[in-house]
């Protein structure tokens, strides 16, 4: 899916006068120089939204740029974490500078340059490549995952080839643990960053997307440690309509119906979200409170990656 800006975006050179008129007032949000939006409906955007809308501020006020990391990444709907601090941008002469909250990042190495939806971006392998050498690794890890559950070359791509094949050194170590846990079978961004967690947390790795026939249904639970039987489900509740009060009220319905189904079949059963995966001790207890065990040494130097996203800012 590529990305228009989330909000309409108003441009001083379009609408001077209007600019003029609402531009000081509450009802008008100055992204940048130049470029404003509807006060109340940039106030209404998820944080990665407001970043792909400074996005889309920058592509309209500057000439054909070149958008690379993050920037890509939010116009190509590769998962974005929070609101970044810069907006990226790629220089194929090899300068770099920065002016502002845009960081312009020079390459000696070759870049794929595509058109995503009018702007010009790098790559999809170039972007997961770049990310995946500078993002915390969890994060790092979803992003490579939903990469492998692309199309065609992509899902094959070897990170740590492509890595070595590159003048940039940075990050050879951290795109070689990626390259071997990236999986397409992780059919979320939570289910990628909570995989990671429980390596970490020294339990054993889980089957991922395991299937139960029971009650005549079949249930694709995310996690499963075959040895104790225990059921593990990240993010369960999925996308709904919170305006929409019956299709909500129906979707927990059937929620707890199938939670209820698969709990039968399960040995022990935890259920988690993102906030217990960020504050790692609360998924810990979980997985504990569901009868798993850790079978390795906590590993805390990489779960303190998971307290802060230096490239995070705003």
């Amino acid at each position: 899916m590529l990305a228009e800006a989330p909000v309409p975006l108003l441009l001083t050179r379009e609408q001077p006068a209007f600019i003029r008129r609402w531009g000081t007032t509450d009802l008008l949000h100055r992204i940048r120089a130049g470029v404003y939006a509807p006060a109340a409906e940039w106030r209404a955007l998820t944080p990665w939204d407001r970043y792909l809308a400074r996005v889309r501020a920058v592509e309209r006020t500057s000439t054909d740029p070149v958008f690379c990391l993050e920037s890509a990444a939010a116009l190509r709907r590769l998962p974005v974490f929070g609101e970044p601090r810069d907006i990226h941008l790629l220089d194929p002469d090899g300068r770099s500078w920065r002016d502002g909250d845009v960081v312009v990042h020079g390459s000696r190495d070759a870049k794929r340059i595509e058109r995503v939806d009018g702007a010009r971006a790098t790559s999809l392998d170039d972007t997961v490549l770049d990310l995946c050498r500078v993002l915390p690794p969890a994060f790092a890890l979803a992003v490579a995952d939903v990469g492998a559950r692309g199309d065609g070359s992509h899902a094959a791509l070897d990170l740590s080839a492509l890595g070595r094949a590159q003048e940039n050194r940075r990050g050879l170590r951290q795109l070689d643990w990626v390259q071997s846990r990236r999986s397409a079978d992780a059919e979320s961004v939570g289910e990628s960053v909570s995989r990671a967690v429980i390596e970490w947390l020294g339990y054993e790795d889980p089957e991922l997307q395991v299937e139960f026939a029971f009650e005549g249904m079949v249930d694709r639970v995310d996690f499963f440690w075959r040895r104790s039987g225990t059921i593990g489900e990240s993010d369960g509740y999925g996308k709904y309509d919170a305006d929409d009060v019956a299709a909500t009220k129906a979707h927990f319905v059937r929620e707890k119906i199938r939670e209820d189904r698969v709990r039968r079949q399960a040995g022990g059963f935890a259920r988690w979200d993102w906030a217990d995966v960020m504050r790692w001790r609360q998924l810990d207890a979980k997985l504990r409170n569901a009868g798993l065990a850790p079978v390795r040494a906590r590993q805390a130097g990489l779960l303190a990656t998971l307290a802060t996203n230096p490239r995070s800012g705003r």
